[in-house]
């Protein structure tokens, strides 16, 4: 019996053996598709009859179109499940090359070119004493990484490339970037200071960042989530002086207009956020934590996932919420400050010849040495620029040891330290490590400027730290050898350096913006050119220092840089990005508390910038080290604040306008 009469019995038993042409087709070409015999195929339809249910089911082109989507669905879950994906039609196809028992062609990479002969088993001993020990292998090629030994012939493949060396770096020192030219840029005093001109202030709780990582609930994840749409919701009713009755649920079908407030997400749980997948969760408070599509009819929208909005409009018809307006989030306000702090912050930069010299800073993020190396050649040259202008602050950005550089990650350092290095390699640490390429050159610098004040930011990538989620603790400061003139801050942070409030985060969001934003202008309005102050401009919106939810998968990030001679075995677990590695039950640790900074430091791959973005300095430095070769660094230089006599009159807090008395420069080193 044919296939065609087996599926006609089969599946039309009360029709007259019959089907109909384009159900024939489809079930012929999920035949083929899927290399299953008519009873199998028989077999799935049944089961699939009974999930969907026996009185709903019928059998007509439409129905078979859809069972043969789910056995695809089911295909792809169960090859995902397995680690890699193999076609069924293939896997029966393919025939077993014969294999020797010993001979190690675990790929069939060699068939013809080894005997079939088993090879004779041999003990332990005779094993140990076979094996060459002239050239030890490196540690990067253990557990299961396959590479050739250490005196063969055959070239082990590495996928590098030459790097180009720091010494031949090109135009060295030009600005690429810059904003107040007409401010002088920073140089070293005439006269140097005796003592540090700068004051520090945390403006965030510090020992609750020393919080227990991963050991996170549902329930505390759901709250958390919950209690940041409800904050925004007490805040627009507040500023647009609602009463309780113009709030409703988007979810529920009403003529009614309503303001509704929630979270932007995506409508799959694995895909990317556009126009047509645009839904909005509410709170349980206000939705029953429900989520309804948004539609935009000639309103403009800028989103991303995890964003916090406002929308007035109806849902008619119970399926979508048509939005007729986006309320802007109200803004925070800017710092401000007395005039007699202002003042006292003042004679701080005053020298002895009276005169106010402003304030030298330079801000740099790791990776602070290229991929090929760990000789840390940028901050070499770095450090030597602020030792040479006297500066004031330096901060610097993780990560330091990068545990996505491939030196770092295979854990081989024999090749990579200082001649003089007295290390015990049986017990030497990273700690070790990290006193020796990094705190050495900060203890020189402290010593040729003893007044310089330096601010290390931890980033998650940071081979030393402990804390493996973000928002991030420090790190320990003492087993690390750093000098007294060294702060180690929380990531993120809200600092005051004298009067001014900076907000630095090395979590790279700018990325993570970028690539799932949504822009669309109004009717009638032109879109904006400039990518980048717009993303940022959401970070100020939405008053955190990373409002994306959920981050990117590590699997979506760009790959590290492979290790040397590592070959990767079929199956085996691939080295991945660190990710974002969030810890939802703390991230109000990452919340701005009343005023807005007045400098914003987001480091981050993207092309670094420096821009006033409203009213704050908004600040890109860049990565001081790319992959291959060299990078960029930001350069601060900030006059004082010159009151006028109405403000010293007066006696109340005036802003500090920060962006109209800071000079920055991007610079290559």
């Amino acid at each position: 019996m044919s296939d065609s009469e087996m599926l006609a019995d089969l599946f039309a038993p009360s029709s007259g053996h019959k089907l109909s042409d384009d159900v024939a087709n489809e079930l012929h070409h999920i035949l083929r598709l899927l290399d299953l015999n008519v009873v199998e195929l028989f077999f799935k339809w049944e089961s699939y009859v009974i999930k969907m249910g026996v009185e709903n089911t019928t059998l007509d082109s439409k129905t078979v179109r859809a069972f043969k989507k789910d056995l695809q669905d089911a295909l792809e879950r169960e090859s995902r499940a397995k680690g890699h994906v193999v076609h069924p039609s293939a896997a029966k196809r393919t025939t077993a090359t014969p294999r020797g028992g010993g001979g190690g062609d675990v790929l069939g990479m060699l068939d013809g070119m080894v005997s079939a002969t088993p090879a004779p088993r041999m003990s332990a001993a005779a094993k140990r004493k076979a094996n060459n020990f002239d050239t030890p292998a490196s540690k990067s090629v253990k557990s299961g990484l396959k590479s050739s030994p250490a005196d063969s012939k055959t070239p082990v493949p590495t996928g590098e490339t030459q790097g180009v060396a720091f010494e031949s770096r090109q135009n060295a020192g030009d600005v690429v970037q810059q904003i107040n030219d007409h401010i002088p840029a920073a140089s070293a005093p005439a006269e140097p200071p005796t003592e540090a001109r700068v004051k520090l202030k945390a403006n965030l709780e510090l020992p609750k960042f020393a919080y227990k990582t991963m050991a996170m609930k549902l329930s505390e994840t759901s709250e958390i989530l919950d209690d940041r749409i409800d904050t925004f919701t007490d805040l627009i009713q507040a500023h647009y002086k609602l009463p309780d009755g113009a709030f409703g649920n988007p979810a529920a079908q009403s003529t009614a207009e309503v303001v509704a407030v929630g979270r932007i997400a995506c409508d799959q749980p694995n895909g990317k956020l556009n126009a047509a997948s645009v839904v909005l969760e509410t709170s349980r408070r206000m939705g029953a934590g429900l989520r309804v599509q948004l539609k935009f009819d000639g309103v403009g929208y800028d989103l991303f996932p995890g964003k916090i909005v406002a929308v007035r409009g109806t849902n008619v018809s119970g399926e979508y919420f048509a939005v007729t307006e986006l309320l802007p989030i109200p803004p925070m306000p800017l710092p401000a400050s007395t005039p007699a702090e202002l003042e006292i912050h003042k004679d701080r930069l005053t020298g002895p010849d009276g005169e106010a010299r402003p304030l030298g800073m330079l801000v740099a993020s790791g990776p602070y040495t290229t991929d090929t190396d760990l000789s840390f050649a940028a901050l070499h040259a770095l450090l030597a620029q602020a030792e040479d202008q006297r500066t004031d602050v330096l901060i610097l950005a993780g990560p330091f040891l990068d545990l996505e550089h491939p030196i770092v990650a295979s854990g081989d350092f024999d090749d990579h330290l200082p001649s003089d290095a007295k290390l015990e390699p049986d017990r030497a640490t990273l700690n070790d490590v990290f006193r020796l390429l990094i705190s050495a050159p900060l203890q020189r610098l402290v010593q040729a400027v003893p007044t310089i004040t330096i601010i290390i930011v931890p980033s998650l990538r940071d081979a030393i730290s402990k804390h493996v989620a973000w928002p991030q603790d420090r790190f320990i400061k003492a087993p690390l050898g750093l000098p007294k003139q060294v702060q180690v801050v929380t990531n993120p942070i809200l600092l005051s350096i004298n009067e001014m409030i900076f907000g630095i985060s090395t979590q790279d969001i700018l990325s993570e913006l970028r690539r799932e934003n949504v822009y669309q202008g109004s009717k009638g309005q032109a879109l904006s050119d400039d990518t980048l102050a717009r993303l940022t401009s959401n970070i100020i919106e939405q008053r955190h220092f990373f409002p994306v939810f959920p981050p990117q998968s590590r699997e979506d990030l760009s790959k590290p840089t492979a290790i040397s001679g590592e070959m990767t075995d079929v199956g085996m677990e691939q080295r991945l990005a660190v990710g974002a590695s969030l810890d939802i039950a703390y991230l109000k640790l990452a919340e701005w508390i009343n005023v807005r900074p007045d400098v914003l430091i987001l480091p981050s791959v993207l092309n670094p910038f420096v821009k006033v973005v409203e009213g704050m300095t908004c600040i890109n430095p860049g990565t001081l080290c790319k992959r291959r070769g060299p990078g960029h660094f930001a350069a601060m230089n900030v006059l004082p604040r010159v009151l006028s006599n109405e403000e010293r009159e007066a006696e109340e807090a005036v802003a500090h306008h920060v962006f109209e008395r800071a000079r920055v420069d991007i610079v290559r080193i």
